[in-house]
């Protein structure tokens, strides 16, 4: 990669190429649950290098605004929230959703100042226990986000976001990268009950396929939102076991479940150039996860992590080497005696430094995955300024499944259209 390919993607504040067309889309910015009523606490939300406030107002609606009053540039996170807005606590003046000015309480009751007073404030929605913002130009806002999980009731879901201390880039890389499962993960893959092969039993034949073949091949297809990326292991003389990916931009990832285990969803949204947000999901489309299951990934089960309370810190963190067991390790059961998928991850993204110089690098032909989607996106922003819509932006390009599947088809583009499309509740897949 050349140097400067590496710095139009991995640069997303106001005015950059990326940071445009991430501010084209909706974006997850935090759990429905961060405000959980009316006049609660505000939450700051750094994203795309902007400092942002949340709150939800009196009547329960969310805003998402400009973090700092215009007056003298003070944080409105300590402000009170009441009667429809957030009065920030150094000299009172308030604002609404809208970003809107309500009150100066200095200035005379005619004055006029309060109307030209307005502060940055983006548009927001509640769905599938994710408040999303949208950042971009108004003219080009798109209809609502419409992933299978997104529309589910949250008792069907799972969904949380932590903090990951390197570029957005590189975490996201690492959610495209099917290579590193039988490496980074094992252990954790055959242990895990609701992301790995945990729950299909001993005998399972997923179990046994992927057991027999560490190397798969990699292909990639372009879809209508972005891109699949497909592994492929011989399941027996005229079979193949495929494990289908679908990246969606400009960052939105659907795992490829096993089984009739939890179907699984990502997203990496950029905090700001050294840090992100990593946004993970579990769902199922016909049943409520019990409160047994909700427990096991609250403590970092699954794609989630275990925080370090009232924060997103994720209490395995490089300070502490990610909690590395080596003991463990050593004696075989884990590959890098790191617990849990999210922190192994963590582990080798955040290592590569805040942001990975990948002019560096050393390709191999298992990387076609990660080659394919830096050249879409470079694509995509070249179109972007050339006026197109980017691919993603419309709903209808979202209704997809990510796959596992048995089937004859020794090519991704040959795989039966159907394996890829949702299905009706209580028809579970490979």
């Amino acid at each position: 990669m050349k140097p400067e390919e590496n710095i139009i993607l991995t640069r997303t504040g106001p005015g950059t190429d990326m940071g445009d067309l991430f501010r084209r889309y909706w974006l997850p910015a935090l759990t429905v649950a961060e405000l959980p009523h009316p006049d609660c606490t505000p939450v700051r939300l750094p994203i795309l290098g902007e400092r942002l406030l949340a709150f939800r107002d009196s009547s329960g609606r969310v805003g998402i605004i400009d973090e700092v009053c215009p007056h003298r540039r003070a944080s409105l996170y300590f402000g009170r929230c009441e009667l429809g807005g957030v009065r920030c606590a150094y000299h009172g003046w308030k604002f609404d959703a809208d970003g809107r000015c309500l009150d100066i309480p200095s200035e005379p009751r005619d004055s006029k100042v309060k109307e030209r007073m307005h502060i940055k404030a983006y548009p927001t929605l509640e769905q599938g226990g994710v408040i999303w913002v949208y950042m971009g130009p108004p003219e080009h806002q798109p209809a609502a986000p419409a992933f299978e999980w997104s529309l589910l009731p949250e008792a069907n879901l799972f969904v949380s976001r932590r903090l990951q201390e390197c570029n957005y880039f590189q975490v996201m890389e690492g959610g495209l990268d099917s290579s590193h499962l039988s490496w980074l993960h094992q252990g954790t893959m055959m242990d895990d009950p609701i992301l790995g092969m945990g729950g299909l039993g001993k005998d399972a034949r997923i179990l046994e396929i992927m057991s027999a073949d560490r190397s798969p091949h990699f292909e990639t297809v372009e879809s209508d939102g972005g891109l699949l990326i497909g592994a492929r292991r011989r399941a027996d003389n005229d079979h193949y076991y495929w494990r289908i990916t679908q990246f969606i931009f400009p960052c939105f990832n659907i795992i490829a479940p096993f089984g009739d285990l939890s179907l699984n969803g990502q997203a990496w949204v950029p905090m700001d150039d050294e840090n992100c947000w990593s946004w993970a999901v579990n769902y199922h489309m016909d049943k409520p996860f019990s409160e047994q299951e909700r427990e096991y990934l609250r403590q970092g089960g699954g794609l989630h992590a275990d925080f370090v309370p009232g924060t997103h810190q994720c209490a395995a963190n490089a300070s502490n080497d990610y909690l590395r067991d080596t003991e463990l390790q050593a004696s075989g059961k884990s590959f890098t005696g790191i617990p849990s998928f999210a922190m192994q991850d963590a582990a080798v993204q955040e290592s590569q430094g805040r942001t990975s110089d990948r002019t560096l690098e050393r390709l191999v032909s298992s990387d076609v995955g990660i080659v394919r989607s830096r050249r879409a996106l470079l694509k995509l922003i070249q179109a972007l300024q050339a006026g197109s819509t980017p691919p993603g932006v419309n709903p209808a390009a979202h209704r997809v499944r990510a796959a596992s599947i048995i089937t004859p088809a020794a090519k991704l583009e040959d795989v039966p259209k159907e394996a890829l499309r949702p299905v009706a509740a209580g028809e579970g897949q490979v």
